[in-house]
């Protein structure tokens, strides 16, 4: 089934199932589907949203567009886990069938509030003149799972001072009050993020924006995120329209943070410090945190970017999620690690280690498409050393460290099809001292690389022929040991 892009406002009742049955049957084709990562049924996955624990299991939601790999027609679809390992779909969770939100349920956040949980969302409409119109839409579940929206909007108009880039509400409670940071672009065409409050989330009032020192960064600011740890006031979000500044800001649009004191409700100001890059890869965006009923805060994020066409568009379904990451703090920075609970998808195992001089080396049994590698390294005197994966002759994925720049860099120049290649093929960040440590997550379409523990990350979508599936390790211009152990998944 082909929908012509023009038409991407067709709903999905409209389609017939045979149609539907042909789509899925083309996406299944598919040699990139992911095998541990959450990946939408057919279509196009964006934002993660609603994340949260409810009814003793955690429940993630995310856009959805499911007749076609572009930005259509948007619904909420429900994902829910026991273990945050292994998810079931549970199913369409929000259609766009009312006058708020007639032209997509757009993302929010969820919060539980008298034994329901509250689904706070975008609703997108447009006009004759398909000028947008956002709306706040509220959604309610309860303990069985069933969905009702409010039959009106909680906030019907966009703030004076605003364009209609007003979207993306993420709830938390203090005290016996509900707040909510949304994003938004002033009427200059600057981004900024603003403040809402409500005592029981159906009546919302807007309290004015909030107060940065980042008063000309970019021109949107989509999906913000506030939360609290160690004392400190983290506010992440994704601005849109940053020029590119040596290493950073190389992608279409970032996702970062900024950290400091608690936010000052009253005064709706937040004191922070620079802005940082939550990821240094290609394919992260929109990322999303709540806290666990262990009180770890974790991290999920859109594994791609708007306005990125990705190889899999021709099998008609585009774009997956991170993995889950926990955060904490250290140094003044967020760290983050993969999820303990990911390593009950650990199977055989295999062990190496050695050293290194000037040269390549393929080793037994270290080979594969969905893996998890660990591999540290201690320098001797080479001037690189790192890893090349999903390899063949013709194809690689490289990340390794030039210990004369001090840089980490990740290199897709060779990784298969050729993905956003105007933004450039290679990532690269400053790191204080050696590498010691990279950890890996290869799927069958993207990895996941934890750098010294999570002091640094790098995410992106690669798209190699199934047979590129060596691993080699390497080192140049001198020596350097390693030792390495993989797991398949």
């Amino acid at each position: 089934m082909e929908l012509p892009r023009g038409k991407s406002y067709i709903r999905l009742d409209q389609i017939s199932q045979e149609d539907i049955d042909n789509l899925i049957l083309r996406v299944n084709s598919c040699t990139w589907r992911q095998t541990f990562h959450i990946q939408p049924v057919s279509g196009l996955l964006n934002d993660p949203n609603g994340f949260c624990f409810y009814n003793g299991e955690f429940h993630l939601y995310y856009q959805w567009h499911p007749l076609g790999p572009f930005h259509g027609l948007k619904y909420w679809y429900h994902t829910k886990s026991k273990d945050l390992v292994n998810w079931e779909n549970v199913g369409i969770a929000i259609k766009p069938d009312e006058y708020f939100d007639s032209h997509g349920a757009y993302s929010g956040s969820a919060v539980e509030h008298d034994g329901k949980l509250y689904l706070l969302y975008t609703g997108n409409t447009r006009d004759e003149n398909l000028v947008r119109h956002p709306y706040l839409c509220i959604a309610l579940m309860d303990d069985e799972g069933n969905i009702i929206k409010s039959k009106k909007s909680v906030l019907d108009k966009v703030p004076d001072g605003y364009t209609e880039h007003f979207r993306d509400p993420k709830l938390w409670k203090v005290e016996d009050r509900y707040y909510a940071v949304i994003g938004a672009q002033r009427t200059d065409e600057t981004g900024a993020v603003c403040l809402l409050s409500s005592t029981d989330l159906l009546e919302w009032k807007f309290e004015g924006e909030l107060a940065t020192n980042l008063d000309n960064f970019g021109f949107m600011w989509e999906c913000p995120d506030y939360f609290e740890m160690d004392d400190r006031g983290i506010l992440i979000f994704s601005p849109q329209g940053l020029e590119p500044q040596g290493d950073l800001y190389q992608n279409i649009y970032q996702a970062g943070y900024v950290l400091g004191e608690k936010i000052d409700l009253e005064r709706r100001k937040l004191t922070h410090g620079d802005f940082i890059e939550l990821d240094r890869g290609f394919d992260f965006y929109a990322p999303h945190t709540m806290k666990d009923p262990h009180g770890r805060r974790l991290m999920v994020a859109w594994m791609g970017l708007p306005e990125i066409e990705y190889p899999t568009d021709i099998n008609g379904w585009a774009n997956c999620l991170t993995i889950l990451r926990q955060l904490t703090l250290r140094d003044g920075k967020i760290i983050q690690t993969p999820i303990p609970e990911l390593q009950s998808l650990r199977k055989a195992k295999t062990v190496a280690q050695g050293e290194l001089s000037d040269e390549k080396k393929v080793i037994e049994g270290f080979s594969g498409v969905t893996y998890e590698l660990v591999c540290e390294f201690e320098r001797g005197d080479a001037l690189e050393y790192g890893i090349e994966f999903r390899a063949s002759e013709e194809e690689k994925t490289v990340i390794k460290f030039d210990a004369v720049q001090g840089k980490v860099i990740m290199d897709r120049a060779l990784s298969g099809k050729v993905i956003g290649s105007k933004h450039g093929t290679e990532r690269k960040c400053k790191l204080d001292g050696d590498v010691y440590k990279f950890q890996l997550f290869v799927d069958s379409s993207s990895v996941e690389i934890f750098v010294n523990d999570g002091e640094e990350v790098f995410t992106a979508r690669i798209f190699p022929d199934i047979r590129s599936q060596e691993i080699r390790f390497f080192a140049t211009g001198g020596r350097a040991a390693f030792k390495a152990v993989k797991w398949d998944y």
